[in-house]
């Protein structure tokens, strides 16, 4: 099923806006938070944004910058939250976003940021699990809204993702990558503390 566009736009970066419905590819593991420097593509190879290496601890941020090394934001985890939560920060330390994970059937994770094409407050929720075969991202505190992206699994069997186990979230147009992004990055780190506590 086709995701159909956004409008107004959503998110919080305006020049990330997809242009068009877009598919980033995510390599399984490639986020396991060990401190190695990843990208995230889409499916010609370009890269959307890059992350730098630190793993979270208590004072560390992760930083998400464009294919030019330009700082998006950072992801600072909040420590002593209830729910894990991440905080996106501009360079200055403001909030842009906040990711909380919860323990809900159905509703796994969920963002609010302030809407900067219409200057509301919105909540995008991430429903199903990676380790399904599919999970929608949808508006809304409950999940019920329309969908704005889809993560899909997938094996790769031509070119540079060739037999790798990986995961696309196909984005529709008007919804921000860098936000779309940003929420699979602390999705995969809820999954991978998730994996932690139950070895």
């Amino acid at each position: 099923m086709a995701l159909a566009p956004v409008n107004p736009p959503l998110g919080v970066f305006q020049h990330y806006y997809a242009g068009r419905p877009t598919t980033l590819v995510l390599k399984e593991k490639i986020m396991s938070w060990t401190g190695d420097d990843f990208s995230v593509k889409d499916t010609d190879g370009n890269v959307v944004c890059r992350c730098s290496g630190q793993a979270f601890s208590l004072r560390e941020r992760k930083i998400i910058t464009d294919p030019n090394g330009n700082e998006l934001f950072h992801l600072r985890k909040k420590q002593l939250a209830i729910h894990s939560t991440w905080i996106g920060e501009d360079a200055g330390g403001s909030e842009i976003f906040a990711i909380t994970k919860h323990f809900s059937l159905g509703t796994k994770m969920r963002a609010k940021f302030t809407n900067v094409s219409t200057g509301a407050r919105e909540t995008i929720s991430i429903r199903g699990g990676i380790l399904s075969q599919s999970a929608d991202i949808t508006i809304g505190e409950d999940g019920s809204g329309p969908a704005v992206a889809r993560i899909e699994r997938k094996l790769f069997s031509l070119g540079e993702w060739a037999g790798q186990q990986t995961y696309t979230v196909t984005v529709a147009q008007g919804v921000d990558l860098a936000l779309i992004a940003a929420i699979c990055i602390c999705f995969d780190e809820a999954k991978h503390e998730a994996s932690a506590a139950a070895a």
